[in-house]
């Protein structure tokens, strides 16, 4: 293998020194590739070709002095696009060899934020949860002497700070709901039935509880009228709450549907512009409705839509656990109900959502 590539190298330095950078070093080039590609077929035979290392080192090493036009006019046996990553490979095994770090050398590039400072700033978070990163730079600065950028402060917190996301206290949307229905949130979403046609779900849960209150199916365009018709339709029976969170959608803001929340008494609160996560909770119902159930099924109808989204809000209200209620069920977390423990080798399994779900029940 050594006296292989030391052959090599004194054919390409004696080529490059008589005929310069084109020529015949070229032609010994394809040659040897080609010569190199007829060994591959031959030791072949009936199956694909197994290169060695020694066919890859020669074959990259070969691709050094030809053009990628002439790369795939000599490729016979093997691709030119094969051809082209043995060579890419060399040039990175190469530039690695150059330019890696020695255990001599000292690495390049700034080094970041001493041990120090980031105790020191992770500390004064903890301490401060209300402080933002330009104030912690700016306190950093002044009591230290460290010049420190509010960009780096923020880097250090991301990756440092083991807080829980969203600080020390609960979300705006969590604080007004702090109790079951006072506060209640709604959402439009579409979906298409078997033969292709459109049907807008609304969407109301409530806050606090994560409770699927109801839905409101419709086929087609949605106006203010109807809007107004599927809230009615999904609250009917089930009371009205304090409170209610929408987006800035623009049925939202129509006339009607304003009159509509005032007859039943319900102060309507809107979300952050073009802020999603400022709705996160019915959000991502919709998404749950559509991943573990409206993606799994289908619907003929508005009739058979509303049938098959009560079994789902049947399922999530009652048997589907929650990691955002430490695994309890919407209608569990409402009442505190706790289950006594049971024995595991006396469970019977319920299916829900059509059998889309199979659950255990200890009997």
């Amino acid at each position: 293998m050594k006296d292989l590539l030391l052959v090599l190298l004194h054919v390409a330095v004696i080529t490059a020194r008589v005929c310069g950078p084109g020529g015949v070093r070229a032609v010994i080039a394809e040659n040897l590739l080609l010569k190199q590609q007829l060994i591959v077929l031959r030791r072949a035979r009936q199956r694909a070709p197994n290169l060695t290392l020694r066919d890859r080192l020669l074959f990259g090493f070969g691709s050094l002095f030809l053009s990628p036009e002439r790369i795939r006019s000599v490729a016979i046996g093997v691709r030119p696009s094969t051809l082209l990553s043995f060579h890419q490979a060399l040039v990175r095994r190469k530039y690695r060899r150059l330019f890696s770090s020695s255990p001599c050398a000292k690495k390049a590039g700034p080094k970041g934020p001493s041990e120090a400072l980031i105790q020191a700033i992770v500390e004064l978070k903890s301490r401060n949860p209300r402080f933002g990163c330009p104030r912690i730079a700016r306190i950093i600065s002044h009591t230290f002497g460290v010049e420190i950028d509010k960009n780096v402060v923020y880097r250090v917190l991301s990756k440092h700070d083991r807080r829980a996301p969203g600080g020390t206290g609960p979300s705006w949307l969590s604080f007004i709901g702090h109790t079951t229905d006072s506060l209640w949130s709604v959402d439009l979403f579409r979906c298409e039935s078997i033969v292709l046609r459109s049907y807008w779900v609304l969407v109301v849960m409530d806050q606090f509880t994560r409770r699927l209150v109801g839905v409101g199916v419709h086929c087609g365009a949605v106006k203010s009228a109807d809007l107004c018709r599927m809230f009615n339709a999904a609250i009917q029976g089930r009371g009205a709450s304090r409170r209610l969170s929408t987006d800035h959608d623009p049925l939202f803001e129509a006339h009607r549907w304003r009159a509509n929340l005032r007859i039943l008494e319900i102060d309507e609160i809107k979300t952050v512009p073009h802020v999603p996560l400022s709705h996160p909770f019915v959000e991502r119902l919709i998404g749950t409705m559509r991943r573990e159930f409206l993606d799994q099924v289908l619907f003929w109808n508005a009739r058979d839509l509303e049938q098959k989204l009560a079994d789902f809000q049947a399922y999530y209200n009652a048997a589907r656990s929650h990691a955002s209620l430490e695994g309890h069920t919407p209608l569990t977390f409402a009442s505190g109900h706790t289950l006594a423990r049971a024995e595991l080798d006396n469970v019977r399994w319920v299916s829900h959502c059509r059998d889309l779900v199979q659950l255990p029940v200890a009997a």
